[in-house]
C-alpha cells in the first residue's frame, strides 16, 4: 500500500478486498446553463457520438464509463418524475433499434446494452434543490453501506490511457488503498475558480497521487495562492476536482450533520473536508480528460473530443480542417 495501514492477515485482506459495486450519477439539476433546450429535453439525454461512432444519449455514455470499469449497479439521482421520462426514453430508443433495423447485428447488440442498462438503473429523487451536497445524501438508501463511485450527470470523460477508462483508474486506488479517493487533473490558474480546488502531500515513490489535506470550493486566485499551492506541479497550475470520486459510506453521516446545522443547503465540498480531516482521502492525478457539457460550447468540446478519441477520428479531423479552412476563407475574402 503507498500509506501505512493496519498489520493483518494477507490471505483474510485478499478475500475481503474492497470492491465498489455501485456508482451514482448526480443529474437532477434542470440546466439552466443549456436553457432552452433544457426546457423540453433533459440535459443527460442530448445526443452525443460516441467513441465507438455511434449517437447515444449523454447519460448512457457516462453509465457505460461506470460499468466498463466494473459497475454492478447505478442510481441516478433526478429531478421528481425524470426518472420515469428516463426509463421510457430508453424503451422507446431499445425499440426503435429492433423496428428501424430489423435483423441489423450492431442494432440488436446495442438494444441489449440499453436492455443492460435498464437492468442496472435506479432513481433517487432529489425532491428540492437543496444543493451537490444532498443530491449525493438522496442516494444513501441505494449505496447502503458500500463505498461508491460518484459521477456528474454533465460531464464527459476522455482517458488517455490505452484500455483503461478514468472510472477505472480510480478505483484501482481507491480498492488498492481501502479509502475515498478523488480524481483531479492539474488545471491552468484562470480555470481554479471553477472547480474545487485541493492541496495535499505527494505519496513517496508514486507518481500523481496524494494525501489531500486542503479543499477549498471555487476558490479566487489570491486564496488559492496563499493556501492550495501543491509542490511539484508547474507554475501557475493547482489541483482540481475532475468531477469523480470513490467515496466511502461515511460520507453520509457527514452530509447529514452538515444539513443538520446548516439548514438550508448543502454543499459537498465541506463533507469532504471533513473526511480529509478523518481519514485516508486520497487524490489521484487521472490520466485523461473531463468536459463538462454544461458551459457554453461545452457540448461541442466534449464532441470534438469523443470524435477524436475513437473510430471516427479521421472523419473528424477532416471535418475540423475543413471547416477550419472555409472560416479562413470567409474571413480573407
Amino acid at each position: 500500500m503507498l500509506f501505512p495501514a493496519p498489520f493483518g492477515n494477507f490471505v483474510a485482506q485478499a478475500i475481503n478486498r474492497m470492491k465498489v459495486r455501485k456508482a451514482v450519477i448526480t443529474a437532477a439539476a434542470r440546466g439552466e446553463r443549456l436553457y432552452p433546450v433544457a426546457d423540453t429535453v433533459q440535459k443527460a439525454m442530448l445526443p452525443v457520438v460516441d467513441t465507438d461512432g455511434l449517437h447515444k444519449p449523454v447519460i448512457q455514455i457516462i453509465a457505460e464509463e461506470a460499468f466498463a470499469s466494473g459497475i454492478e449497479e447505478i442510481c441516478v439521482v433526478c429531478a421528481p418524475g425524470d426518472g420515469v421520462r428516463y426509463q421510457e426514453a430508453f424503451r422507446s430508443l431499445r425499440d426503435n433499434l429492433l423496428q428501424s433495423y430489423q435483423g441489423s447485428d450492431w442494432a440488436k447488440a446495442q438494444a441489449a446494452k440499453v436492455d443492460h442498462l435498464l437492468s442496472r438503473l435506479h432513481f433517487a429523487e432529489q425532491t428540492q434543490a437543496l444543493g451537490y451536497g444532498h443530491a449525493v445524501l438522496c442516494a444513501k438508501n441505494f449505496v447502503g453501506n458500500e463505498p461508491f463511485l460518484l459521477l456528474l450527470g454533465d460531464y464527459l470523460y476522455v482517458s488517455n490511457m490505452a484500455g483503461k477508462r478514468c472510472a477505472q483508474q480510480l478505483i484501482e486506488l481507491a480498492v488498492q488503498e481501502e479509502c475515498s479517493v478523488a480524481a483531479v487533473n492539474p488545471t491552468p490558474e484562470h480555470l481554479i475558480s471553477r472547480y474545487g480546488t485541493l492541496t495535499g502531500r505527494h505519496a513517496a515513490g508514486v507518481s500523481g497521487v496524494y494525501q489531500i489535506e486542503k479543499i477549498i470550493e471555487k476558490p479566487s486566485l489570491s486564496i488559492a495562492e496563499l493556501e492550495l499551492q501543491t509542490s511539484g506541479l508547474r507554475r501557475g497550475y493547482y489541483l482540481c476536482f475532475f468531477g469523480m470520486h470513490v467515496l466511502m459510506p461515511a460520507i453520509f453521516t457527514m452530509l447529514e450533520n452538515h444539513l443538520h446545522n446548516n439548514g438550508r443547503t448543502l454543499a459537498l465540498t465541506p463533507a469532504l473536508q471533513e473526511l480529509a480531516g478523518q481519514e485516508k482521502y486520497l487524490a489521484l492525478e487521472v490520466k485523461g480528460n473531463r468536459y463538462d457539457i454544461g458551459k457554453k460550447f461545452g457540448w461541442l468540446q466534449a464532441q470534438i473530443a469523443l470524435g477524436l478519441a475513437g473510430e471516427a477520428h479521421d472523419q473528424t479531423l477532416t471535418t475540423l480542417v475543413e471547416m477550419l479552412a472555409e472560416a479562413n476563407q470567409r474571413k480573407t475574402s
